[in-house]
């Protein structure tokens, strides 16, 4: 069963949808900065339902259906985007969830897990870092990001955009030009807002690190990482898995800075069932 709404959530509104049984175990997929849910593609979605998980996934603010805000002025932080991920799960009476966050995502899955730590069942970091620093610099692939202006309300330059962009940071596994270009015009056709939506996440406020909080976690933790991923070079994953108890951290061969291509959907679905089913209490 597949479900999506308009949910309320902190004087906004988020889209949100849903796959499998309410009664199963939930399981939040938190998005990329950026990034709609789109990019949680639909069968993968429907891959972790069948592995007995509720699956939600979401709009960010100033992506996809949800509330946007005005281009470069975002009056909002990290910290309120990570209450965003706690205020879907209040929407649906979800008090403990498995979390699964990729790149920003996988920032926010870290700020719920430290503040919050009674929300989370399990952590899953995917594409992500403990927060880059003097020991941690970004990989070459930042320099992406900040490049010519584009025109986001024309849909073709945004969509063309979206998929250089998108292969760019992937790999030889990265989907195929039509493939992303579908993909990209479902964003683009979903979107209130292109160009809040592809640059306020740059710009919004950012809260206090939680990197030092890091070793107090006491949650089953799996890090995923590409191999080939120049945004977030391994030295960040290998930071990650050391400085939370217990992490276990899995490379994916041949993966980019991106959402799991298909390639690997099996290797990323059976770990992250894997990973949620370390902790059996009740969502």
């Amino acid at each position: 069963m597949v479900t999506e709404t308009m949910m309320p959530v902190d004087g906004i509104e988020l889209c949100v949808e849903t796959f499998g049984e309410p009664g199963d175990p939930a399981l939040l997929l938190i998005a990329g900065a950026a990034s709609s849910m789109d990019w949680w593609e639909d069968e993968f979605c429907r891959r972790l339902a069948a592995g007995g998980r509720f699956v939600i996934r979401y709009d960010h603010r100033d992506t996809g259906r949800s509330t946007s805000f005005p281009a470069g002025a975002p009056p909002y932080s990290d910290v309120d985007l990570a209450h965003d991920a706690l205020g879907v799960l209040d929407g649906l009476g979800v008090h403990r969830a498995h979390l699964v966050g990729l790149s920003m995502g996988g920032f926010l899955a870290q700020r719920i897990a430290v503040e919050r730590p009674h929300r989370v069942l399990s952590l899953t970091l995917m594409a992500t870092s403990p927060g880059p620093g003097a020991d941690l610099p970004l990989g070459p692939a930042a320099g992406s990001f900040g490049g010519d202006p584009v025109a986001w309300d024309d849909r073709r330059a945004s969509v063309s955009t979206i998929v250089a962009t998108t292969k760019g940071l992937g790999g030889p596994f990265t989907a195929d030009d039509p493939h992303l270009r579908r993909l990209a015009e479902r964003v683009f056709d979903r979107t209130t807002d292109m160009a809040a939506a592809q640059t306020n996440h740059f710009c919004c406020a950012g809260g206090p690190s939680v990197r030092d909080r890091l070793a107090t976690l006491d949650v089953p933790t799996l890090v995923l990482h590409g191999t080939l991923d120049l945004f977030f070079p391994a030295a960040h994953a290998e930071a990650l898995s050391a400085e939370i108890p217990g992490a276990r951290l899995v490379w994916l061969e041949g993966v980019g800075h991106e959402f799991p291509p298909a390639a690997v959907w099996t290797q990323v679905i059976d770990e992250i069932i894997d990973q949620a089913g370390r902790r059996t209490q009740p969502a």
